[in-house]
């Protein structure tokens, strides 16, 4: 008799082959083939008439063979004709076949046969069916429930998984499974047992539903046995999450005693007011640093929303209390950006920064090294260069990471590893992130949000242009360039790429130098030199250049108030989210400002929905829970964090709804012990699991 905790192994006829497989879709335990849910079903409970078969569907039919055929063609195929009582018809073909099943097709046998109706030159036809010849004594096709169709992955076949999976389904009946919802030995009930279906109940009902089970409601996610495990999942994220937030505030971490001796300093070297957001945020993390546990949270600010200067108090804290801080960013233009910006908050107060980038020569590297050694740089601003093993800190307490989700979870824990204690944590974004997503896959962070931009900017106006109405486009660059401000021309390739239909660089380059020949037009993209894309920036902060091409690489960092016109070509091709932060780089002074999207027609509905939000709202959250719904979480939240995006059957996007009682469940499941929690975590997020692959 098998036990849900057995090995995939264990089962009869499941190999090493099929088991290494299978574990790389998170399946390691006979638990886990519970949890692999159909992603269609078939309904084998009845027979179809011929006069009631409708082309598309799939039917169910027992008829009699009239006559096999072999048809010559380039490509052999197997005719077999089949009749009902009325002598209605029906073709089976088969394009592969051998001998032996020709043979076994004999005239005048019944024949049960299962597939999708199509139409042919003489009727209704079904293709390489699935079948059973009565006649010979061939067990029947029909069902008791729904047949289940399984999501696959190569070298596994349905009959298989459905053998394995009906496996587990037995081992089921014979196990006391851990059922959160429904204790056995606790009088308190987490949910009520007459509002949800026991966890018994509800696998076998998507296993093998019946067929008066609501099938609509199964299609659209809506059944209460899919809601059970839906919220049962999403509470095993949130609870592994809340876990790890439990752990780290046990941590031994640095007290920060808050002074405002520097931060006052900084205020009366403004020149400007801080907004209530930006006050409250800084108030949030202060809170953070004087506790007794490490401070991990995530501050979100909307495109221009002035994160950065929430960053610099933080680093006064740290400078007050005699720690460094590093500041990671994602690319070395945004270090460099953040090199300029926070030396320009930091140096009047005496602060020293100090700079790491990977592509530093063996000189500058060896004297940044040495700073960050001795401590006499207390800021330190860099990329992933930051956590390489030669860089050694004197004394680094906090850690602030911008653009957070570039960067994977091991890259943020190898960096706090080179601090003294558990280092404070502050990790920013500049894409707005859905609340659904935040609680989802956020529940482990702290999170503080800038909701306001600093007074006196203006909104931007964003425009649809279709790419045939360019001679526009350069009239309107002529008007901006002739009142003093300046223009970023964003093209999305380097090189030219017909198959992407994307307008090169390049190209737009020598477009504009030739139809703007009274302005400067410069080049810059990803694959120019360190030294280029600096002496190229400066020259445009600095107002020498009228017009910048460039490809994606100024979409975060670059700081030009006096930009005020953005023109991005073949803008169907980027996410909403890229889109907005491109907008965000205009906008940033006092000028009205514009963003022209030109995209090539005709556009998709999908690429129609997405430029209508940016023509409607500036509002990041507005338009980061659009992407949401059009492109999935991964989009969002970035590579590093699959665990959202990978579920095996929640989706944040459409169990939105359930969010409420998914936060009260998993608060809930935070009392149970340990082993109760482990078991419902260990259920649901299978990734890494090597554990369960040799045993």
């Amino acid at each position: 008799m098998h036990d849900l905790s057995d090995p995939i192994i264990s089962l009869n006829g499941l190999g090493p082959k099929a088991q290494e497989k299978l574990n790389a879709i998170g399946i390691y335990q006979l638990e886990h083939l519970l949890f692999h849910l159909p992603s269609r079903y078939q309904n084998k409970t009845r027979f179809t008439a011929l006069d009631a078969a409708q082309v598309g569907n799939e039917i169910l039919v027992e008829l009699t063979i009239d006559r096999v055929e072999e048809l010559a063609t380039r490509q052999r195929q197997l005719l077999c004709y089949l009749s009902d009582d009325e002598n209605r018809t029906l073709l089976l073909r088969f394009f592969h076949f051998n001998q032996h099943q020709k043979q076994q097709l004999t005239r005048g046998d019944l024949i049960q046969c299962f597939g999708e109706v199509k139409i042919g030159r003489d009727g209704l036809e079904i293709h390489h069916p699935e079948y059973r010849l009565i006649s010979k004594g061939q067990p029947t096709l029909i069902e008791k429930t729904l047949s289940p169709i399984y999501p696959l992955t190569a070298g596994i076949h349905q009959p298989q998984m459905r053998k394995w999976i009906n496996a587990a389904l037995e081992a089921l009946e014979k196990t006391v499974l851990i059922d959160n919802f429904h204790p056995t030995k606790r009088g308190k009930e987490i949910l009520a047992t007459n509002s949800m279906p026991t966890l018994k109940q509800a696998l076998h009902t998507l296993h093998h539903p019946k067929v008066d089970d609501n099938i609509d409601q199964i299609a659209n996610f809506r059944h209460i046995s899919q809601q059970r495990l839906i919220i049962e999942e999403l509470c095993a994220q949130q609870l592994s999450l809340l876990r790890l937030k439990s752990e780290r505030k046990n941590k031994i971490c640095n007290i920060f005693k808050i002074s405002h001796t520097l931060a006052n300093q900084l205020l009366g070297n403004l020149g400007f007011a801080l907004t209530n957001a930006q006050q409250r945020s800084i108030d949030d993390i202060n809170t953070d640093l004087g506790s007794n546990h490490p401070m991990l949270r995530l501050l979100q600010g909307d495109v221009g929303s002035g994160k950065t200067i929430v960053a610099v108090f933080t680093c006064l804290q740290a400078v007050e209390n005699g720690f460094q801080t590093a500041v990671m960013a994602p690319t070395e233009i945004l270090a460099h950006q953040h090199l300029h910006g926070f030396s320009d908050y930091l140096e009047p107060l005496g602060i020293r920064t100090a700079l790491l980038t990977g592509s530093q020569n063996a000189a500058e590297r060896r004297t940044q090294l040495a700073l960050v050694k001795s401590g006499e740089a207390q800021v330190v601003i860099g990329t992933h260069a930051l956590f390489q093993e030669a860089v050694e800190f004197e004394k680094l307490g906090l850690v602030i990471i911008d653009e957070q989700h570039k960067f994977g979870v091991h890259q943020r824990l190898s960096l706090a590893q080179k601090a003294h204690n558990t280092p404070h944590q502050l990790v920013m974004t500049a894409t707005p992130i859905p609340r659904s997503l935040t609680m989802s896959a956020y529940a482990d962070l702290d999170s503080s949000i800038i909701d306001e931009l600093p007074p006196g900017r203006s909104p931007i106006q964003t425009i649809a242009l279709a790419s045939n109405k360019k001679d526009k486009v350069l009239e309107k660059i002529r008007q901006v360039c002739t009142e003093g401000n300046q223009v970023y021309w964003v093209c999305t390739l380097i090189e030219e790429s017909e198959a992407l239909r994307a307008e090169s660089a390049i190209n737009t380059h020598q477009y504009l130098q030739e139809n703007l020949p009274e302005l400067s037009v410069v080049l810059i993209h990803g694959k120019m030199n360190k030294q280029e894309k600096n002496e190229i920036m400066t020259r445009f902060s600095a107002g020498k250049i009228h017009i910048l091409v460039a490809t994606t690489v100024i979409e975060v960092g670059v700081n030009v108030p006096n930009a005020s016109l953005m023109v991005i070509e073949n803008a169907e091709r980027l996410g909403l989210a890229q889109l907005h932060q491109l907008r965000g780089r205009v906008g940033r002074g006092f000028d009205a400002s514009i963003c022209i999207l030109m995209y090539q027609p005709p556009l998709s509905n999908n690429a129609i929905e997405r430029l209508d939000i940016l023509r409607q709202t500036n509002d990041g959250f507005r338009i980061a829970n659009k992407d949401l719904e059009l492109r999935g979480p991964g989009e969002i939240l970035g590579t590093q964090q699959t665990g959202v995006a990978n579920m095996k059957i929640a989706n944040i996007v459409r169990d939105g709804y359930l969010l409420k009682q998914v936060n009260y469940y998993a608060a809930e499941f935070l009392q149970l012990n340990e082993n109760e929690q482990q078991a419902l975590i260990n259920r649901w997020i299978t990734d890494d699991k090597a554990q369960y692959a040799n045993t």
